[in-house]
């Protein structure tokens, strides 16, 4: 009985044989009424079925067997046959899928979709290259291209269906090649984001893009010779993933899941972020397969690659999102962990890929915008402190304005800390302001500083009452178990103000502070005396630090002449390390110098104010002779290693070195600012400085007549120097100044700090000493860092040059002004060039500014020598100057190996700016400024002969000053007031020459110097009138007074010195 029911479950007739599906499906079209709307919806049901779940591939295979490759397919990719290429034409083709979609009787575009597909499968298929395998080889891309001409045709004739073409190249994904991927879209076959779209999983497609992104990366980076394919194939990739991602308003045409391309998108920049940053934290290694991936990948966020996107706002959010990535990936650090270890995330210890992405991100974003995110992310979400204060480092030492974005930024941390008692903000501002004082005081000011600023004071945060006060000393004390010495010893040797009634408070927190101090084993009595306070840096052994403690104080003694305050406290308030360490440390014995130097003339001193012990000094002074006479009789020496002295001078030449190689390529003026922080870091090493030097030097004091250097302190210098010049030329030769950009800021802002005094009696030897050797690029260079430093003076200290300004400090434009002097033919010319190079390049760097802050980087007096010298050298500069005369400034013949002063000086002349600078009050050359000027020249070494001297005192009284308003710096025609100043400029000159300590029989005095004889003769020249004899008579008289004012003067002297020289001779010897 079971059999007989078999059949007609099965499918079988009575006879049992079974019956065909067409027979099936003939009885039931008889049972069902025909309906062509119903039919319709059969049809596109049944298409739309066949799309997404049958295997087309196979359901051909079934009907027809092997018919489908009947169309010879290989034949038709094989592109290296002209016979298949003769034979095989796009038409034809399309007409045979045409027919064999007829007789399958399947949609044509479905069918060449699948056929394409197949094709791309077989060439991505065959074997590729090993070091390349996200990439085609040579053939590979001839029988691809040949392919797509076929898919160009089908496509135009609306014979290929995308969307099945899309689904049957995933079929194939693994097999599938990047670049074919990248092929189809470049030729118009199908989009990427279409293709993308397509793709049944998300997941999927991300984890597939990442690998072959990846691969992509590592092969830019392994100079390939197809590196621009590669990286077409990666800013086309990016391009669509930034635009598609973060795009405000989303394109949905074409979709058919209108929120999966952005998904997709953002996905795949996801994988590769938090890739980079596992990395990273891992500790890749240089030049790694994984290092050359994310050097490449950092590249992205690069102008170049964003290419035509670079205009639109999606850039511009894909790079704030990518920074909120960075500072909350992996947030695993607390608090209490930043404290303990930030010293070691500061810019020249992070990872230079990092710092190089964080330089990438600040292009698009303003420092605002910066310091804003940074707010609203730590106020927002959990962060990841490393990345976070790393970023606080690049960003101050980035961008030289974010100092007070951060320090305003702070104080609105402080006042909500102190206002509601918010540990948080409390915590945030202290981990910001140390991380930022780490880069060093042209970055921040130091920790000690901000310290004392926010609590030495009765306006600090606290003082508003109790409970402030409690905040403040509970918040201190919970950090004395995570503390780095330096920064306990900040608290304790700058405590907060603090009122009486309260003082147990900051009693309690010394005692705690001091406790952890003594478990570290470190001791507030042996600190140094210039200890670096600010940094996190471990602790020097007393005796290494009190030898540097002698050497900046030494340093500070050569600059001031006095014994340094700090040096005079310690003897009192801190006996036990001044004399336990640090006289030890100035006394130790030594060959002493046939010539006293500064180390003996401050021992000297120290010994004259009763600050060393006499038995101390006794031991000294024969150990020094013992010393010495071992020197002698030593057979054999051992000799010091130079590497040890010599190896901070390399790294510094290096980072020079590397600072120029920047600058000359533009794909590198990003770093340039992370390689000048490099430099200052070296630059301290070399000159033995510490991370952050507490001295603050309020004047530097050098004699201008016989500056000296230390050999370490020379070399470094010169080092600095001789770069700041050569960079010069070579940035001139890329770009005029104004185009050069921030590097001449930024490195002589290196110059601002401890090596000031160094730089300056430096610049004192060569330009006043050595100057008319110089040649015409130091001449420049130096120029240029005149006006530099001349833009820094509200920030540099004052500069005392000795007499005849002993007691009056000069800016640094003023004393680049009294190194130029005017006296001899060498000296002449030597400033004029100067001049012409400083002046010039002002004009050029600045030339958007106004003339108050050119007035501002150079000395009104430079001007004036300037204008001097060109009006006494060049006899074309004297004749009035008209409109259409004016010349256009150029840099370029100044920096040419043959400078051409003469034209690059008559072209400043009449340069239309600088003629606007004339007019300014301060910068006008007046009858007095040039009579002070003339009378230094000495006329035995002029540089004009005696007619061509004559014929310039005569214009320049007769035809220039005596006409010119008194208001210009003239006379108003008025002789006898020409006159008076004539015989003033006279006497204040030469008392002001013996002020120098000129001999009393030299040239200095007023029978010797020919030239004021000459100038007075030009006042007398002429007189045929009664009334010039008149004139001529007035101007004796004036004469002969001042003259009797001297001898009076004279006779006055020459008794004080007689009588100072009795009571000497008369005087008991003690």
């Amino acid at each position: 009985m079971s059999d007989s029911q078999v059949p007609s479950s099965s499918g079988q007739g009575a006879g049992g044989r079974r019956r065909s599906w067409a027979e099936l499906l003939a009885g039931r079209v008889k049972r069902q009424k025909y309906n062509p709307e119903r039919a319709q919806k059969l049809k596109e049901s049944a298409v739309r079925l066949l799309r997404s779940r049958q295997d087309l591939s196979a359901l051909l295979l079934e009907v027809e067997g092997l018919q489908c490759k009947k169309l010879c397919l290989s034949n038709l990719i094989d592109c290296g046959s002209s016979e298949a290429h003769a034979n095989h034409s796009s038409s034809f083709i399309g007409s045979a899928l045409q027919d064999q979609a007829s007789r399958l009787g399947v949609p044509v575009g479905i069918l060449s979709a699948t056929m394409v597909a197949s094709g791309v499968g077989q060439i991505c298929a065959a074997p590729v290259d090993p070091s390349h395998p996200v990439l085609l080889t040579v053939e590979q891309r001839k029988k691809l291209s040949s392919l797509l001409e076929v898919a160009q045709y089908l496509l135009a004739h609306n014979m290929f269906s995308r969307l099945s073409f899309c689904q049957e190249l995933w079929k194939i994904q693994n097999s599938l090649l990047l670049e074919a991927v990248w092929r189809l879209h470049v030729q118009s076959i199908v989009s990427l984001q279409e293709l993308l779209e397509s793709h049944p999983d998300m997941h999927g497609v991300g984890a597939w893009l990442f690998r072959n992104l990846c691969c992509l990366c590592e092969q830019i980076e392994a100079s390939c010779q197809h590196a621009d394919v590669t990286r077409a194939i990666l800013s086309d990739f990016v391009q669509m993933f930034v635009l598609r991602g973060f795009q405000k308003n989303l394109d949905l045409r074409r979709t058919v899941e209108p929120e999966k391309m952005p998904q997709v998108a953002v996905d795949v920049l996801q994988r590769m972020l938090i890739f980079a940053l596992d990395a990273l934290a891992a500790g890749v290694q240089e030049e790694s397969s994984t290092h050359k991936t994310l050097r490449c990948w950092f590249d992205v966020f690069s102008g170049h690659t964003l290419g035509s996107i670079i205009s639109t706002d999606s850039p511009k959010r894909f790079f704030s999102h990518t920074l909120t990535q960075i500072l909350t990936h992996s947030p695993v650090l607390k608090a209490s962990d930043a404290v303990q270890m930030q010293r070691e995330w500061s810019f020249a210890r992070t990872h230079p890929l990092l710092t190089a992405l964080y330089r990438r991100l600040f292009v698009m974003m303003s420092p605002e915008e910066l310091v804003g995110h940074l707010q609203e992310v730590l106020e927002t979400q959990e962060v990841n402190w490393q990345r976070v204060l790393s970023f606080v480092s690049a960003l101050v030492v980035c961008f030289p304005e974010a100092q007070q974005l951060l320090k305003d930024w702070v104080a609105r941390l402080m006042a909500q800390a102190f206002e509601s008692c918010q540990l948080d903000s409390m915590v945030t501002a202290f981990l910001v302001v140390r991380q930022a004082a780490l880069e060093g005081p042209f970055a921040f000011q130091s920790y000690a500083d901000w310290f004392k600023a926010s609590f030495g004071s009765a306006r600090g945060y606290h003082g508003c009452s109790k409970k402030a006060l409690v905040f403040l000393f509970k918040f201190l004390s919970d950090l004395v178990p995570f503390e780095s010495p330096r920064y306990l010893q900040v608290h304790i040797l700058h405590p907060p103000l603090v009122p009486s009634r309260y003082r147990s408070l900051l009693i309690d927190y010394i005692s705690l502070a001091k406790t952890r101090l003594a478990d570290l084993k470190v001791s507030i009595e042996n600190m140094g005396l210039y200890e670096d306070l600010s940094s996190a840096g471990d602790i020097t052994e007393p005796h290494s630090q009190a030898l540097q403690d002698v050497e900046k104080a030494i340093m500070v003694f050569e600059h001031t002449g006095k014994i340094p305050v700090t040096v005079m406290e310690a003897s009192i308030f801190r006996r036990p390390y001044y004399m336990s360490h640090f006289l030890p440390a100035l006394l130790t014995p030594r060959v002493l110098p046939k010539v006293p130097d500064s180390r003996v003339a401050f021992i000297e001193s120290l010994k004259r104010a009763d600050k060393i012990p006499p038995s101390l000094y006794s031991t000294y002074c024969q150990a020094c002779t013992t010393a010495e006479a071992k020197l002698e009789d030593a057979a054999l020496g051992v000799r010091a290693d130079p590497s040890c002295a010599e190896e901070p001078l390399g790294q510094l030449t290096a980072a020079l070195e590397e600072l120029r190689a920047s600058m000359t390529n533009p794909s590198q003026h990003d770093v340039i600012s992370a390689q000048v922080a490099v430099i200052s870091e070296r630059l301290r090493a070399a000159l033995g400085h510490s991370e952050d030097d507490s001295v603050e030097i309020a004047k530097v004091q050098l004699s201008i007549d016989a500056p000296r250097l230390e050999p370490r302190e020379h070399t470094a210098v010169d080092l600095l120097l001789t770069s700041f010049c050569q960079n010069l030329m070579a940035a001139s030769i890329v770009a005029p100044p104004e185009r050069q950009g921030p590097w001449a800021t930024l490195l002589v802002r290196t110059m601002c700090g401890r090596v000031l005094p160094a730089v300056l009696t430096r610049l004192c030897q060569l330009l006043r000493h050595q100057g008319p050797s110089l040649s015409a690029p130091h001449i420049l260079g130096l120029g240029a860092l005149a006006v530099h430093l001349g833009e820094s003076r509200s920030v540099l200290p004052e500069v005392d040059v000795g007499p005849p300004a002993a007691t009056v400090g000069l800016p640094v434009p003023e004393f680049f002004e009294n190194l130029l002097t005017c006296r001899t033919r060498d000296s002449l010319l030597f400033c004029l060039k100067f001049c012409t190079a400083a002046v010039s390049y002002s004009l050029c760097k600045f030339p958007s500014q106004s003339l108050g802050i050119l007035c501002s980087c150079l000395s009104s007096g430079l001007i004036k020598k300037f204008q001097f010298l060109v009006l006494r050298l060049f006899p074309e500069a004297r004749q009035p100057l008209y409109r259409e005369d004016a010349a256009s400034l150029s840099w370029r013949p100044l920096y040419l190996p043959s400078a051409d002063w003469e034209r690059a000086a008559l072209s400043l002349w009449t340069h239309r700016t600088f003629q606007e600078l004339l007019k300014e009050e301060d910068v006008q050359l007046t009858y007095r400024d040039w009579l002070y000027l003339e009378l230094e020249i000495r006329p035995e070494a002029d540089a004009l002969s005696d007619t061509e001297r004559q014929d310039f005192h005569q214009w320049a009284i007769h035809e220039h000053f005596l006409p010119k308003p008194s208001a210009s710096g003239g006379c108003d025609g008025d002789l006898e007031a020409a006159c008076t100043i004539l015989v003033n400029a006279l006497m204040d000159f030469h008392q002001s020459s013996r002020s120098y300590g000129h001999s009393e029989n030299s040239n200095w005095v007023f029978g010797g110097h020919t030239g004021n004889e000459d100038i007075i003769s030009r006042l007398q020249a002429n007189n045929k009138s009664t009334k010039t004899t008149c004139d001529a008579i007035t101007i004796s008289k004036l004469w002969d007074t001042q003259n009797l004012k001297i001898q009076k003067i004279d006779q006055a002297r020459f008794r004080r010195l007689r009588r100072a020289d009795h009571e000497v001779r008369t005087s008991t010897p003690t």
